[in-house]
């Protein structure tokens, strides 16, 4: 199994829509790459994220990215839907080289790479989120969503 960090706006629907997909085997709620070791404050510069575990016997990290950009405004800075400010960023981040560099292929073989605001950095630090928001679409489905439904359902 291997192992990426997405953030994708409220975490809440990127959780649901990445859970759904082939060859992901397990998700969980967080922030990555913020200032301190402790959700404390604003968080501290964190982006809601996913941490997102996944068999690259089945799927690839560029196909992931490939699903990632269906539920993001790739283009949008601290943005998504409603959401905004620094911690809904976008980003895919990762401790393994391997996966930055497919990351970055990944968006400068598009022909809008010029555009795309998406970070792809290694990931300096994580923090699981609080339980009431692991798989809180799941519990709460009524909850705003900046992805639409049909896109939330794609995969399952």
């Amino acid at each position: 199994m291997e192992t990426v960090y997405f953030a994708g706006g409220c975490l809440w629907g990127v959780q649901a829509f990445i859970k759904t997909l082939p060859g992901v085997t397990f998700t969980e709620a967080g922030r990555a790459n913020g200032k301190t070791n402790t959700l404390d404050g604003e968080y501290d510069g964190y982006a809601e994220c996913v941490k997102t575990e996944f068999d690259q016997r089945v799927v690839s990290l560029e196909r992931l990215m490939e699903y990632f950009f269906e539920i993001i405004d790739p283009y949008s800075l601290n943005k998504q839907g409603a959401d905004v400010g620094e911690k809904y960023r976008t980003g895919m981040y990762s401790e393994d080289a391997k996966h930055l560099e497919a990351a970055r292929k990944f968006i400068q073989n598009r022909s809008d790479a010029n555009r795309i605001v998406v970070e792809v950095l290694p990931l300096s630090n994580y923090v699981r989120s609080a339980e009431e928001h692991q798989d809180r679409l799941t519990r709460c489905p009524d909850d705003y969503c900046h992805i639409p439904e049909a896109l939330l359902n794609k995969y399952k």
